[in-house]
């Protein structure tokens, strides 16, 4: 296990769709709570839980099948990491970027939390740039 939860979870989740599992296993910290609960609320994770094991606290997600998401995908979920601890990336509210022309979901840190670009343009808080889907 690396340092960088961040780009665990993507990697889990990537993983996850090339194999065909449905459900994943992630440790559960701030930063993935909040990533999680953006992706449940954009339809990407069909249904969490909390699960201890010795004394560590994991989130198993359960990801939802192509075919009932809100997106309709030709191939699978492309998800990228974008600031990596080497290599912060990030932006006010005016340069954010817009992935796919607005269709895709850009995950970004602000000073209020974790957020989706679309809730960082309705605020104006610009932050650091985590990742898109």
């Amino acid at each position: 296990m690396s340092i960088d939860t961040i780009s665990n979870i993507i990697t889990s989740i990537r993983n996850a769709e090339i194999n065909k599992k449905r459900t994943i296993r992630i440790i559960s910290t701030n930063i993935t709570k909040n990533i999680v609960k953006i992706l449940i609320q954009e339809g990407f994770i069909e249904n969490v839980r909390k699960h201890q094991e010795s004394k560590k606290y994991f989130f198993v997600l359960t990801l939802r099948r192509k075919n009932t998401s809100k997106i309709i995908y030709k191939k699978k979920i492309i998800l990228k990491r974008i600031s990596r601890p080497g290599l912060r990336i990030y932006s006010n509210y005016k340069k954010i970027p817009k992935i796919l022309g607005g269709m895709g979901i850009l995950i970004i840190s602000t000073s209020k939390g974790i957020m989706t670009d679309k809730k960082a343009r309705i605020k104006k808080i610009g932050g650091e740039i985590l990742c898109y889907i």
